[in-house]
């Protein structure tokens, strides 16, 4: 029933209010969605604690798609209030404090079951004074002026800004007059987001941005439907119900812990990703389908909760690269709207995945079955790197065959032409 009556409605929510979400945070100017996160957290831990039908926990999984949603108010809000020069601290600061938050979580949760004996729904009352705090705290935070999106701000002569609807300078009757009938008729090709899009067009020609979005789309989507059942997989190896040594709550701290590790170090490899990027994430890739093989048919649960880890941690690997080579080609309004763009592809394909496979209306498959097509999904996406990686090898192999006497340190990768592209992003596309 868990697993094909209550957890799909968390990707059925997540796909729903994704994109309403996303335009009212940029509209509300963040504060008003980071107050709803905050509710939506108070109201999942009171349904765990008082909802008994399954009805309220499928309303808990609602709930929870809308906090998952609105994590894009939080990750673009603390970026309106500090200088651009400030953005790779204030990035580094609130990735580590969520880490930093899950390992403690975790870590507390583990001893308090595993020393103190305490009971499931105490961790759950206290989980619930933590996010009515953190509803608290949301009141109290600073609303920004501008945003990306509809609250831009127009320079002035002197180098002040302001906002576009005070922009009219009253000269004349007549004057104000004419910029007010101008500015009633309305053209939907001048909205901000539909001149982005446009401008998005001449980017998406780039071999990279290509790879790394469809690396995202398609990889998420795997590892957050692994995340998702994950919990059952293990109780169906080693039932909690019957067994009090369950350290689900430690290997998530150390998942976490190892995450976090494997993204600082991503962020010092130095290699020529035109050349060796599809290589190497068929090796992750395949890695990743082996680990899943391994966690499915194993009856020790030790070896799962390892399994897991390395898991969650290779994934956490490629997460900071696929940031750097996305961002690095765009500006920051691109940025944000292509990762919106790909988390949406990447909601829309795990909800398609989840009906199939896991909902009593589909396959309702068992959480073991859903795994073996888990395996098979991982081992399609690494064949296709594999494939794309020798193609670009040997495309670079004959080229540099031909020309003989070129460096091959300095030769150009035909398949991916990484200067020309990035000329290309530079003229069309410039940084913020």
């Amino acid at each position: 029933m868990v697993t094909n009556e209550i957890t799909p409605v968390l990707s059925y929510s997540y796909m729903s209010v994704l994109v309403p979400i996303f335009l009212l945070t940029d509209y509300l100017r963040y504060k008003p969605v980071l107050i709803l996160q905050s509710l939506s957290h108070v109201a999942i831990w009171i349904l765990l604690l008082f909802g008994t039908t399954v009805l309220q926990m499928q309303f808990m999984e609602f709930f929870y798609g809308i906090t998952m949603a609105a994590r894009v108010a939080y990750s673009s809000y603390i970026f309106t209030l500090v200088t651009p020069k400030s953005y790779q601290k204030v990035a580094s600061y609130s990735r580590s404090s969520v880490l930093l938050g899950v390992f403690v979580s975790s870590v507390l949760g583990q001893l308090f079951i595993t020393l103190a004996n305490m009971p499931f729904c105490t961790l759950n009352y206290i989980s619930l004074g933590c996010v009515i705090f953190a509803f608290t705290l949301t009141l109290f935070l600073k609303r920004p002026k501008r945003t990306m999106f509809f609250n831009q701000k127009v320079p002035q002569a002197n180098g002040s800004v302001m906002y576009e609807v005070d922009a009219i300078e009253p000269t004349s009757v007549a004057l104000v007059d004419q910029k007010i009938k101008a500015r009633r008729k309305w053209d939907w090709r001048e909205t901000a987001l539909v001149k982005m899009i446009m401008e998005l067009k001449n980017t998406v020609r780039s071999p990279r941005l290509k790879l790394w979005s469809l690396w995202w789309v398609f990889n998420s989507t795997g590892y957050y439907l692994v995340v998702y059942y994950v919990q059952i997989l293990w109780d169906n190896i080693y039932p909690s119900r019957e067994n009090r040594g369950v350290y689900n709550g430690g290997v998530d701290a150390v998942a976490t812990l190892l995450g976090a590790i494997a993204s600082f170090s991503a962020g010092h490899v130095t290699l020529r990703w035109s050349l060796w990027a599809e290589l190497v994430i068929f090796v992750v890739t395949a890695l990743q389908a082996s680990l899943l093989f391994l966690m499915n048919t194993t009856s020790n649960i030790w070896v799962c909760y390892v399994g897991f880890v390395l898991f969650r941690s290779s994934h956490q690997l490629l997460v900071p690269i696929a940031i750097f080579q996305i961002a690095t080609s765009l500006s920051k309004e691109l940025c944000a709207l292509v990762f919106g763009i790909n988390t949406f592809l990447a909601t829309i394909l795990k909800t398609i995945i989840t009906l199939i496979i896991a909902d009593k209306r589909g396959l309702g498959l068992h959480v073991n079955n859903q795994f073996f097509f888990y395996i098979g999904y991982f081992s399609l996406l690494a064949v296709i790197y594999l494939g794309r990686g020798l193609y670009v090898f040997g495309t670079y192999y004959r080229e540099n065959k031909g020309r003989g006497s070129q460096n091959p340190e300095q030769a150009e990768c035909p398949a991916a032409e990484p200067d020309r592209m990035e000329d290309e992003i530079q003229a069309t596309c410039p940084k913020a």
